[in-house]
């Protein structure tokens, strides 16, 4: 019977014929392998009988290659593992090219795997990353499905942009040396594929809301893009967000809900990725002994997600942060990088991790920002400066979370695009939601990259996705 090596590991099938596949990590002293299948992050010991395997076949079993075991799983006899692999036969499965093979059993660079990323699963630590990431995107529909919630997918091209930040990948299928032109130069995107001017998606919230005004309770989860040229280690090109949106739900309930969600999916890792953490946790301390005493992190990895898994969240506006900042001895001694002067300031990720790593000491949910640092379709407070936003903020990483009371009026809405100059006709469909049936209604987004990085702890959220895209890079 073909069994994995987590199978082979865990279960108590000792002293019985068995049969695996997988990728051989080391062969050393002509007689141990170290295998793997991407099934767990532990190896396999399996024990060949040199003097009985041919010389020629011995020699072709090198670091990477893939191998058909067979033989009997016995008790080991050395330490480290409780069982080990007594070969009976070993086939080798394709070619293999020890000279070339990127990945030998030795420390190598995040920059020299990205450039190997077709390979980079097979080290210890992305493997442990992608198998976390697996069951966190299990963990968000499992949430959203138990919770009464509609997937939906939005569309990937679309003819408007969410955020209003102009920062978009255009479609279009019009030559672009000779485009057809209107009279006065400009393209005539009338006699484009979809007879106007498109790009992909830099979100599906307006979408999902379309759906959440009949069904009640929807949620998105899909890549979308921006055309931002930043080269930082948390910007991607291309990446996924999750996206709910609940009808006849305030703002009170959208923090319920964002809240419950993150303790929700970072808990069902803790309780299914425990020996993946473990050694991310380890890598992660051995890479603070290397730092400066000041910059070392004060919780380790697991215990950073323990932070905002069994913590309350503590619920501050934006003028009672901004007045704690200000007060606050970093801002007073100049140590931010951006000084907090007066009430409107756009917070930075130093800000939100003062919050909350040293002022409250819990994961924190602000609310009430100023309407001029937020998007057009957040709805309006009573003093008719700020919106009923909110963002939650992690230890580590500051926002994770953004989310708001949509604006369900009318009048309201109009009046915002039009300071704005967004077109009420490109729109026209968001509006007749104000007009049909309208209702309270809120939502939130959440860079999916962003939780995976927070959960293993990678610096470089290149480091969290197969193959990430970034300016002037879209290799493999």
């Amino acid at each position: 019977m073909n069994y994995t090596v987590s199978q082979l590991l865990t279960q108590d099938i000792t002293f019985q014929p068995i049969e695996i596949k997988g990728w051989v990590r080391t062969f050393r002293a002509n007689r141990f392998i170290a295998l793997n299948d991407g099934s767990t992050i532990n190896n396999i010991q399996c024990v060949v009988d040199f003097e009985n395997t041919h010389e020629d076949l011995l020699k072709r079993i090198t670091t990477g290659a893939a191998v058909h075991i067979k033989g009997d799983l016995v008790e080991s006899q050395g330490k480290g593992q409780t069982v080990e692999i007594q070969v009976s036969s070993i086939e080798i499965l394709g070619d293999s090219d020890p000279e070339d093979y990127p990945i030998q059993p030795k420390k190598h660079t995040f920059e020299f795997l990205r450039e190997n990323a077709h390979l980079r699963t097979r080290t210890n630590t992305f493997s442990a990353v992608m198998r976390i990431k697996s069951n966190l995107s299990f963990a968000v529909h499992k949430y959203f499905t138990e919770n009464g919630f509609y997937n939906m997918h939005t569309p990937l091209i679309t003819a408007s942009d969410a955020e209003g930040a102009g920062e978009t990948f255009r479609v279009s299928t019009l030559d672009p040396k000779n485009p057809p032109l209107n009279e006065d130069g400009t393209v005539n995107f009338e006699e484009d594929f979809f007879g106007k001017e498109t790009n992909l998606t830099v979100s599906g919230q307006l979408e999902a809301e379309t759906y959440a005004m009949s069904l009640g309770k929807v949620y998105t989860f899909g890549p979308t893009f921006r055309a931002e040229n930043s080269n930082t280690t948390r910007h991607l090109a291309e990446f996924w967000m999750i996206e709910p949106e609940v009808a006849f739900m305030d703002l009170a309930g959208n923090m319920d809900l964002a809240e419950d969600f993150m303790k929700s999916v970072l808990k069902y890792i803790l309780e299914h990725n425990r020996e993946d953490l473990e050694f991310l946790e380890k890598r992660l301390q051995d890479e603070e002994k290397t730092k400066p005493q000041a910059e070392r992190s004060e919780m380790s990895l697991i215990e950073k997600i323990r932070f905002v898994v069994d913590n309350n969240y503590k619920r501050v506006s934006y003028t009672e942060a901004i007045d704690i900042l200000k007060n606050s001895k970093p801002n007073k001694k100049k140590k931010f990088k951006y000084i907090i002067e007066e009430w409107g300031a756009d917070l930075q990720s130093e800000h939100e991790r003062f919050l909350v790593e040293k002022h409250f000491k819990c994961p924190v949910i602000l609310f009430d920002y100023p309407a001029n640092i937020k998007a057009f379709y957040m709805r309006l407070n009573e003093d008719g400066k700020t919106v009923r936003a909110m963002d939650i903020l992690f230890p580590g990483i500051g926002e994770m979370v953004g989310g708001s009371q949509r604006e369900e009026r009318l009048e309201v809405l109009k009046e915002k695009m039009k300071a704005l100059d967004i077109p009420e006709e490109e729109l026209w469909w968001y509006l007749d939601l104000r007009k049909y049936g309208t209702a309270v209604h809120s939502g939130f987004g959440l860079g999916f990259e962003r939780l995976v990085m927070f959960a293993t702890g990678m610096g470089n959220i290149r480091d969290v996705i197969p193959y990430p895209r970034t300016p002037q890079n879209a290799e493999f």
